[in-house]
């Protein structure tokens, strides 16, 4: 970002650690989905470690995930497909150690969380898979039918209570990481709505808070999802990668009026199909493993769909399923459905894409460590190279698993830190009062999410991509400035500065690559773009 949209402004809110309440622990924890809670298990290991989140532990998208978790569970499965499935999925971007190292992690985290108590479904006695897009076997492990997330993150979630060295605070707002003159990570600066602002001061900092589907009008993702931690990670002077990799969920449930909610892409693994508006199966006609295609294509396949019939949705149609097998496999879905008076035997289920998971975020080494010391990231937040272009469904919660253990393990015994033990530190920051005329910051939040559907959503062009970054820099130039004082205009001010973000890698990315379609440059460009796009703030 230019200068003048943040006019050197490096922490939101003002800091005086003199009127300052402050908490003093070995490792922080930033989020309590799967990477954050993994995190936290692993660093109590060997140190005391305080967790916190936005919200409650079960506000997360990982509490919301429905398909499952990938991995190598079967007889007839092998790392080596489920390598390749992802690589290829990833369209020459994968880093292939990150996909490597998750892949032959997933059957030992897997079974350590059974030991935890995750209760995956299971038939003759082992744990059952299925197939979805993307994936050449049957690899996607589920818990409670449809609920997997909620499973795992039940079962994380009584490790973490039973663990007497990690101290739980929920309802923190994150507002900023702390530095040091070094530019090495000390701590968080936080608000809780009974105490106020807070200090957190930390020997190492693990930042897993989840991505931004709440940039987008059409969104998956809760309400906490408002990509808090890359933007106070932007600030802090980490780098950023891949911000212009957002993949959309090909099926969400789509009712006039009503917030979206995920249909799992299993329900297609298990035999449904795609009909438009006509009711005549369409995918065939856009790829050769029709409703099994990567998520990229099956979005992009319903959006031209949709626009060539002039409709608002196309419909997924399970009506030859088995009614009871479906209401004991998919629980949640069922539920939703009937609560919509859908009789899925006899209607077909209304569809259409949604904004669903951050590919890009903090770029970080195979041992989760960040370009800033003393700070770690993984999970949905975190830019790995797993994921490369587009994400092979379910490869998410694996992940987090895995990098969360990663990044637990060395923020909680890493040597080479300056840091050491947290201890007092005198700050003051002062923020000068803006002359500047206020704009409503609920305003500019729905503004801006119909702004990022619109210009910066599953097809692109260069025009609008220009215009959406010109429009977030004239919001910014109004609400950048202000200090707020509670969460709702934090967040506004972070999805902001996220949002430039990404027009501004959709706009330089110019090829088709991955979740990444411009229409203006529909072809995959090597020769140029074979590469990653990183971000870094610029230093005042």
């Amino acid at each position: 970002m230019s200068p003048k949209q943040t006019e050197d402004r490096r922490y939101l809110a003002p800091i005086d650690t003199a009127s300052t309440q402050q908490l003093f622990t070995d490792c922080l924890v930033i989020g309590a989905g799967v990477a954050g809670l993994r995190a936290a298990i692993e660093a109590a290991s060997n140190c005391d470690v305080t967790l916190v989140c936005k919200g409650s532990l079960s506000d997360s998208n990982t509490w919301q995930a429905q398909g499952g978790i990938a991995s190598v569970l079967d007889s007839d499965d092998s790392f080596k497909l489920h390598i390749a499935d992802t690589i290829r999925t990833g369209c020459g971007l994968c880093d292939d150690t990150a996909v490597g190292l998750v892949v032959r992690s997933g059957p030992e985290l897997i079974l350590q969380l059974i030991e935890w108590g995750a209760e995956f479904d299971k038939v003759a006695g082992r744990i059952d898979v299925t197939l979805e897009g993307g994936h050449s076997r049957a690899r996607v492990a589920h818990a409670h039918g449809d609920s997997t997330g909620r499973g795992i993150a039940e079962a994380l979630i009584r490790k973490v209570a039973d663990t007497p060295n990690i101290n739980i605070i929920e309802h923190f707002y994150t507002i900023d990481l702390i530095t040091n003159d070094d530019n090495e990570c000390v701590g968080a600066i936080g608000y809780r709505p009974r105490t106020g602002f807070e200090i957190i001061w930390a020997a190492n900092t693990v930042m897993a808070t989840g991505g931004g589907g709440r940039l987008y009008r059409e969104t998956t993702n809760p309400d906490a999802a408002t990509a808090d931690g890359l933007a106070m990670a932007w600030r802090a002077g980490a780098i950023l990668r891949d911000m212009e990799f957002v993949q959309f969920h090909p099926t969400t449930l789509y009712i006039a009026g009503a917030s979206r909610a995920l249909i799992t892409e299993t329900l297609r693994g298990e035999g449904a199909i795609l009909l438009d508006c006509g009711h005549k199966r369409f995918m065939q006609a856009y790829h050769e493993d029709a409703e099994l295609a990567p998520r990229d294509i099956v979005s992009r396949s319903i959006l031209d769909r949709m626009l060539k019939t002039n409709s608002t949705h196309v419909y997924l149609d399970i009506r030859h399923f088995d009614k009871e097998h479906f209401k004991k496999r998919f629980p949640l879905i069922s539920e939703l459905c009937e609560s919509f008076d859908i009789d899925v035997s006899a209607d077909l289920i209304p569809v259409r894409p949604s904004a669903h998971y951050m590919i890009g975020g903090v770029k970080t080494d195979m041992e989760g460590r960040t370009n800033i010391a003393g700070l770690y990231a993984c999970g949905e937040a975190a830019s790995t190279g797993l994921h490369g272009a587009n994400r092979l469904g379910s490869n998410s919660l694996l992940e987090g698993l895995v990098f969360g253990r990663i990044a637990g393990a060395n923020a909680s015994t890493e040597q080479n830190s300056h840091i050491r033990r947290p201890a007092y530190r005198r700050m003051k920051y002062d923020i000068g009062v803006s002359d500047r005329s206020r704009l409503d910051a609920s305003d500019v939040r729905n503004s801006l999410r119909a702004l990022m559907w619109r210009n910066v959503g599953i097809t692109r062009k260069g025009r609008a991509l220009t215009e959406a970054r010109e429009i977030i820099e004239f919001w910014q130039r109004y609400v950048m400035d202000k200090v707020f004082d509670t969460p709702f205009g934090w967040e506004c001010q972070n999805m902001l500065t996220v949002s430039y973000l990404m027009a501004q890698s959709a706009e330089q990315r110019r090829e088709s690559r991955g979740v990444h379609y411009r229409v203006d440059f529909p072809d995959v460009d090597d020769a140029n773009f074979a590469r990653h796009f990183e971000l870094q703030r610029p230093t005042a």
